[in-house]
């Protein structure tokens, strides 16, 4: 029957390093999760800004062929 321990203790052992792995990954996955979010409201305000600098400059109006920043 020790063959079949062996073989039982390797998968515990497997299971136990997969299981770690996943929470790890998980763990990673979270904090992207949060930068992304916190970048993505970054852009979005430079993005605002920018559209605010662009209307003061010009006075809010578009000349010639411009178009608008949301065409």
């Amino acid at each position: 029957m020790r063959p079949i321990a062996n073989l039982m203790e390797k998968l515990e052992a497997q299971i136990a390093h997969l299981t770690r792995t996943v929470d790890d990954l998980s763990e990673i996955i979270a904090r992207q999760d949060a930068e992304i979010a916190l970048l993505t409201r970054r852009v979005q305000m430079l993005i605002e800004r920018e559209a605010t600098r662009e209307d003061e400059a010009t006075g809010g109006v578009v000349l010639g062929d411009e178009r608008p920043p949301h065409y």
